[in-house]
């Protein structure tokens, strides 16, 4: 288990030691997506963020459960009070019960996780299978003291809560500035304050997705749900609380305000937050057509796309930043990672084949196995270093530089001890593959590749060079298919 491991704490604003609350036992819980529209390059980078984290955690030795939930209520348009929930709202233009929606974006927003290879959650709690567990915590701040009901709605009291604890100081906001900035918003005169947030919400005539509670028919509050699912099943203090820097306010400040005034405790040790996306040096929006879903890259389909872009040239170049700065997308960036990608892709290839030359007695370089050695530890020093992938990336290469002078022979991989020979590989693989997640991606376009060989297997019964007739005939046999000479020409078939 590696003990040194550093995590930048946003709470904290520092990088810090990690060090689990119940180690080798680590908590883990994951801002998931709001599913009422497609997956798109910011779902992604949140994704394979924390999907780095989870591998690198279990390599690391530990034990973790990861909990990353799915929002399928409560989430209002421009995140207000007063806003139309995002799935009724599409429910209501598609004519769709709003679980269809629901049901209809996780499969698409699983598929795009699957493809990009990133790792099934431990726990995948969805907001409505839990309304009682968020009643049940309204229950318990009303009963504190730090909530009030109006008109069968709930509201958080946040000044209250401010006189006594901090809030704020995740986000780095202070109080009576965020007052002076929201005294005359529109829409707040139900509130005592337009700091407070809603806990639950009365159900307006119309609206769809309703639950009983002791305050009348409703629906929770957006930040609600995430307080509930992680302190069920992680606890009421756990050791990583993650998502996108967006969330950081006002969704996990809240977090904090209801865990505390129900638990008198932080819900999290630890506070991670990956950083934005952006499009040519804009802000990813569908305003600006710039809004780039996880399909349309995979085909090509957007006007910005010059070309379709595989699932790992993405994720390869989702790594390619350190996951707390910005990652500016193009397509010059996204040719760019797919060249790097394939160049890390043809080392594990190369590695496959590549055999150890020495024998126990032979002559050893002594500075080319330091060397190796030191290329190796390299690799994960990036990863250690607040899981900066980039540094990790760029010693890989370093590495790579290596395996293909062994491979090309202009370097004899006999000069190493066998141990390191073994390490070279160990490492070279385990980092690219299950580490960093980066996967082979095998050519799909069977249909060109036979229809090739028929075109030569033509050739060849043209110019009677029946060995190698039946050569490919042999071939195509072996993997199930068969040959038709026919009167119209030459086709193919599955064997039967």
């Amino acid at each position: 288990m590696m003990s040194e491991l550093k995590i930048y704490n946003t709470l904290s604003r520092t990088k810090e030691i990690f060090k689990p609350l119940n180690a080798p036992f680590v908590g883990m819980y994951v801002c998931g997506p709001t599913v009422y529209g497609e997956a798109h390059l910011g779902h992604a980078r949140a994704a394979i963020t924390f999907d780095i984290l989870f591998r690198y955690l279990q390599h690391s030795g530990y034990k973790v459960r990861y909990v990353r939930n799915i929002t399928d209520v409560g989430h209002l348009e421009h995140d207000s009070d007063d806003g139309e929930d995002k799935i009724e709202k599409k429910a209501k233009l598609e004519k769709l019960e709003p679980m269809e929606v629901v049901q209809h974006y996780t499969e698409c927003y699983h598929q795009a996780m699957h493809k990009l290879n990133v790792k099934s959650p431990s726990i995948e709690p969805h907001a409505s299978a839990h309304i009682q567990e968020q009643i049940k915590m309204t229950e318990t701040i009303l009963k504190n003291g730090f909530a009030y009901i109006i008109d069968g709605s709930v509201y958080f009291n946040v000044e209250k809560y401010a006189r006594t604890e901090d809030y704020g100081k995740l986000s780095g906001r202070i109080v009576a500035d965020l007052l002076s900035g929201t005294r005359d918003l529109d829409g707040q005169k139900e509130k005592k304050s337009p700091l407070d947030f809603a806990l639950w919400k009365k159900a307006s005539p119309g609206h769809i997705m309703r639950w009983d509670s002791p305050w009348g028919e409703g629906f929770p509050g957006w930040h609600l749900e995430c307080s509930a699912m992680s302190s069920k099943y992680l606890g009421t203090h756990f050791d990583i609380h993650g998502g996108g820097m967006d969330l950081m306010f006002p969704h996990h400040e809240c977090e904090i305000a209801q865990a505390k005034a129900t638990n008198k405790i932080a819900p999290a040790k630890y506070w991670m937050h990956n950083n934005m996306v952006t499009i040519n040096g804009q802000k990813m929006s569908k305003s600006l057509n710039n809004f780039i879903t996880m399909d349309q890259l995979f085909t090509g389909t957007h006007a910005i796309l010059e070309r379709a872009y595989s699932p790992m040239t993405i994720r390869f170049f989702i790594l390619q930043a350190h996951y707390r700065s910005t990652l500016d997308f193009s397509n010059e960036a996204l040719l760019a990672a797919q060249k790097g990608y394939k160049k890390l892709i043809n080392g594990l290839r190369i590695l496959n084949n590549l055999k150890y030359t020495g024998a126990a007695d032979s002559l050893k370089d002594k500075a080319l196995n330091e060397e190796i050695s030191k290329l190796c530890e390299a690799c994960y020093e990036g990863m250690q270093d607040d899981l900066n992938t980039a540094i990790t990336i760029a010693s890989l290469f370093n590495l790579l530089k290596k395996i293909n002078q062994f491979h090309t022979v202009s370097l004899d991989s006999g000069k190493l001890e066998q141990n390191i020979f073994e390490r070279m590989i160990v490492t070279f693989k385990e980092v690219t593959e299950n580490i960093l997640g980066l996967s082979e991606e095998k050519i799909t376009d069977t249909e060109s590749l036979i229809n090739a060989m028929l075109s030569i297997y033509k050739e060849a019964k043209e110019q009677k060079q029946y060995d190698k007739v039946n050569e490919i005939r042999t071939y195509f046999k072996e993997s199930g298919l068969a040959i038709k000479d026919m009167k119209t020409g030459i086709d193919w078939a599955y064997e039967e």
